[in-house]
């Protein structure tokens, strides 16, 4: 996806993708786009303190408005991490698909501490364009459009994109122990389109965000939420994140979903994943099945 920066709201984060897989990093400001110095990725950014952070952004050089292709706004080696069942509608859906333990998705979103699980390394992340994928043995898969937040070293939280978790309920509802192979897969997660920081993107718990799935250049399913029906606040979810790990080169934590496809809908080769979430952006990404069109 190619943008020109002077198109890109202020306070926001960009990943330029570069030949090879590189990337330059950009931050659209008030007063025009400036660019990280070389060498200086996301994780340099996010190792100390939210203070640290904002002051690194400062730093950045001016240059003028010119079109990029974005990338996705992570390292190679950022951890992507999510949380399960954060809202009323996704405890119930757990419960559907797997009746034989839906005591289980009852219990832990009644508990004190949430489910959190790893979901990608940077280099797995799609970006703005690039495919998701669905496994090719499972039989039912959905889009989970999910606010992201990324902290700092620190815990802080410094902004929020839009992640999908590309997720197989088949699997996941034959045996809840199987949740890493149903969310953990090549092509299983995208992020984008950009980062916006916490001072553009207001706040975080009255977010509009619509979820599309096209198939054959027209609709197939349309979902809403609004991430005020968050059982967990973003804040309380990288809280407990940070209690066991640290992360020294800051992380991005998926906060769950709450837009949920039914049992009739299951992605397919050649869909169309678009997610909207207020005051961040659109994340669109053409859907792939198996891991070989990913190459290597």
């Amino acid at each position: 996806m190619t943008i020109d920066t002077s198109a890109i709201p202020p306070y926001t984060l960009i990943a330029e993708g570069l030949e090879g897989g590189a990337r330059r990093w950009l931050v659209v400001t008030p007063d025009g786009a400036r660019e990280l110095g070389e060498g200086v990725g996301l994780g340099e950014l996010l190792g100390g303190d939210a203070e640290a952070f904002r002051a690194a952004l400062a730093a950045a050089r001016p240059v003028p408005h010119r079109a990029v292709r974005l990338a996705a706004p992570v390292d190679s080696d950022t951890e992507v991490w999510a949380a399960g069942v954060t809202y009323t509608v996704s405890r119930e859906a757990r419960m559907e698909e797997s009746e034989q333990s839906a005591d289980v998705y009852e219990q832990v979103y009644d508990a004190e501490r949430p489910e959190l699980f790893f979901k990608a390394v940077g280099w797995r992340v799609s970006g703005p364009g690039e495919a998701v994928g669905v496994r090719a043995d499972s039989t039912w898969d959905v889009p989970e459009p999910e606010l992201a937040v990324v902290c700092a070293a620190s815990g802080e939280i410094v902004g929020a994109t839009v992640c999908n978790d590309v997720s197989s309920r088949s699997i996941e509802g034959e045996n809840p122990l199987y949740l890493p192979q149903a969310k953990v897969y090549r092509g299983s997660c995208a992020i984008g389109p950009w980062i916006r920081l916490a001072e553009g993107v207001g706040d975080l718990l009255t977010l509009g965000i619509e979820a599309a799935i096209e198939r054959d250049g027209g609709p197939l399913w349309k979902g809403d939420t609004t991430t005020a029906r968050l059982h967990r606040t973003p804040a309380e979810l990288a809280d407990w994140l940070f209690r066991g790990d640290d992360f020294p080169r800051g992380a991005v934590l998926s906060t769950g979903t709450s837009a949920v496809p039914g049992p009739e809908v299951t992605l397919e080769a050649g869909d169309r994943v678009v997610i909207d979430i207020e005051g961040i952006g659109r994340l669109a990404n053409p859907v792939l099945r198996g891991k070989a069109g990913f190459g290597r």
